[in-house]
């Protein structure tokens, strides 16, 4: 908005072209997220113990978290402000791909808050049924796959996707069948990786700061005709303009860490983790990296992996691998504090998020 208010003063306010800089505008993003956070915070947390909207801890968890009982939840709704907000005030609304992206963060938070109501309001303990979720977001999958293959500007690069370590090679998704397939699996999968991953004080959250401040380093710089033909990626427009909408995330994923940390004044539920999914997976899509968001999302692979490795060996053999799935549970069991596995956590993916920034160099 800031930008086509102020952009077309630039004639009589020289200083006003400020707001033409991405960087700038990414950069302030990221802050009004954090102060969104930091002033709806209180707030929230304060209205929703009000409402009652509080968690209810299943009896299948490790015992510590039984303490947890009567939490507030729905903080997502915290994140989405702080996400929509910010990117709608400093992004470029005539851009596309941030539309797209708004249009996947709000329609995943929108079926996880529906899940949230109806466990902790409606008191149904498994809240929304798990085919209606998948459906949302299949539906969110075929929706952004359609659109990007029949009607996206970039018709050059729409079924292309890059090839980590590899320059100048691309996947390439000539079909349209298998595009769009290909798309709602990246959609499903990213939403559910992360609503797996948040069951850790500040985990989940944590690791989705990390991941976007990468996706935004990796969609300025393919955004950019100069660093694109010289990493030798695709270069996709359209893609600097998401730089302001990663940051946002950061921000307001930040932001609600504040509050998220151990021991956690307020969860985020399925209103925030299945938006920051849709949000993830749609940025490595509109970014041409749904491969590389394996390694930037690593933790995530390992956590979902955890659980399916648990559910077949025990279906199998009747044997469990793990103490308990997903794996950050496993750790929690074997006696190391919650804090030391979520800041362990963190770390690998900070680690895994420079491996992915290296392979843009490496090629």
């Amino acid at each position: 908005m800031f930008y086509h208010l102020f952009v077309p003063l630039i004639k009589y306010v020289s200083a006003f072209n400020i707001f033409r800089y991405i960087t700038f505008r990414a950069g302030y993003g990221m802050m009004t997220a954090l102060l969104i956070s930091f002033v709806c915070g209180p707030m929230l947390i304060k209205a929703l113990k009000k409402w009652q909207i509080k968690e209810t801890i299943r009896n299948d968890g490790p015992e510590s978290h039984l303490a947890k009982e009567g939490t507030v939840s729905m903080g997502g709704l915290i994140v989405l402000a702080g996400i929509i907000i910010p990117t709608v005030l400093w992004s470029r609304l005539d851009n596309p791909y941030v539309l797209l992206a708004l249009f996947a963060t709000v329609w995943m938070g929108t079926v996880g808050f529906v899940d949230d109501y109806l466990k902790i309001k409606r008191r149904m303990p498994k809240g929304l049924v798990a085919k209606y979720k998948l459906a949302g977001q299949i539906v969110l999958g075929v929706i952004l796959g359609s659109y990007l293959y029949f009607y996206s500007n970039n018709d050059q690069n729409a079924v292309l996707t890059m090839i980590p370590f590899l320059k100048n090679n691309y996947l390439d998704y000539s079909s349209w069948i298998v595009y769009i397939t290909v798309i709602t699996i990246v959609i499903t999968a990213t939403t559910n990786a992360v609503n797996l991953t948040d069951g850790l004080d500040g985990l989940a959250i944590g690791l989705v700061a990390i991941a976007s401040g990468t996706f935004a380093i990796i969609c300025y710089l393919v955004g950019r005709v100069t660093t694109a033909e010289y990493l030798g990626v695709l270069y996709i427009g359209e893609c600097s303009e998401l730089t302001v909408f990663c940051l946002s995330i950061t921000g307001a994923s930040l932001g609600f860490l504040w509050y998220n940390f151990h021991p956690a004044k307020i969860f985020m539920g399925d209103t925030g983790s299945l938006a920051l999914g849709g949000a993830l997976g749609t940025i490595a899509i509109l970014s041409k990296t749904e491969i590389l968001l394996i390694i930037i999302g690593g933790v995530f692979v390992i956590e979902v992996l955890s659980v399916i490795i648990q559910v077949g060996s025990f279906k199998m053999r009747g044997k469990r691998v793990f103490k308990m799935a997903p794996i950050h549970h496993h750790f929690e069991l074997k006696g190391m504090a919650e804090e030391l596995v979520v800041v362990r956590f963190w770390i690998i993916g900070f680690l895994l998020s420079i491996v992915a920034l290296t392979t843009l160099k490496m090629r």
